[in-house]
């Protein structure tokens, strides 16, 4: 069987390295309006849906793994998807060093790699230092929805987000569910409907930016 060619879609890929200092989301999508960022965009399921389902939000797919990002753009591409941008990089350096202040409405953080073991803990994307950018980088009232099928990574999520409840600057609200989620699913991605099928409960948090 032949595997598909993969285009790359010039005008849906970011090279990471073209990157020149903090980015002007305006110029990125040719316009401006609400930004949303994926945190780990795998294969684009979310995207796809979503910014089918709201074409007057812009997103931004963050994905490290080449062969999920590949696929994603020209997934993106085939589907003539006008308003999603996709960069292979690693998140942290691209929410600390590109990202302005208060110029984002919305993180998406869906299954993100649970580094199970103990010493690994520190790897684990959510955590307190990390939340610190995430607000810098939101819009007052903006959202961070965040979705994981590891019980302990979400014990950890929700003390990250407790101490922010406590200290006032953000407050729970419902989780809010993706467009592309089926009746039976909460968030509709690859991850999902695969642990789904092994059995495994999805777990889910979000707060709003006070």
């Amino acid at each position: 069987m032949r595997l598909k060619t993969l285009q790359e879609y010039t005008d849906i890929a970011v090279p990471f390295e073209n990157l020149d200092g903090r980015i002007d989301f305006t110029h990125l999508f040719g316009r401006s309006g609400p930004v949303h960022i994926e945190i780990g965009s795998g294969k684009g399921t979310f995207l796809l849906a979503q910014a089918r389902a709201y074409p007057e939000i812009n997103y931004l797919g963050i994905e490290w793994t080449n062969r999920y990002y590949r696929y994603a753009v020209d997934r993106m591409g085939r589907w003539d998807i006008k308003n999603v941008r996709l960069i292979r990089t690693d998140a942290v350096e691209l929410v600390e060093d590109f990202f302005p202040d208060a110029s984002i409405d919305c993180f998406h953080i869906y299954f993100p790699d649970p580094w199970p073991k103990k010493h690994h803990h520190k790897r684990r994307f959510f955590r307190d230092e990390i939340l610190v950018q995430l607000l810098r980088c939101l819009v007052p009232e903006g959202i961070i929805n965040l979705a994981t099928d590891h019980e302990d990574y979400f014990r950890q999520m929700s003390d990250v987000l407790n101490r922010a409840f406590t200290a006032g600057t953000m407050e729970p609200i419902d989780f809010i569910r993706p467009a592309g989620a089926a009746a039976d699913e909460i968030v509709g991605t690859n991850y999902e409907r695969k642990y789904r099928k092994e059995g495994r409960k999805t777990y889910t948090i979000a707060a709003r930016k006070k």
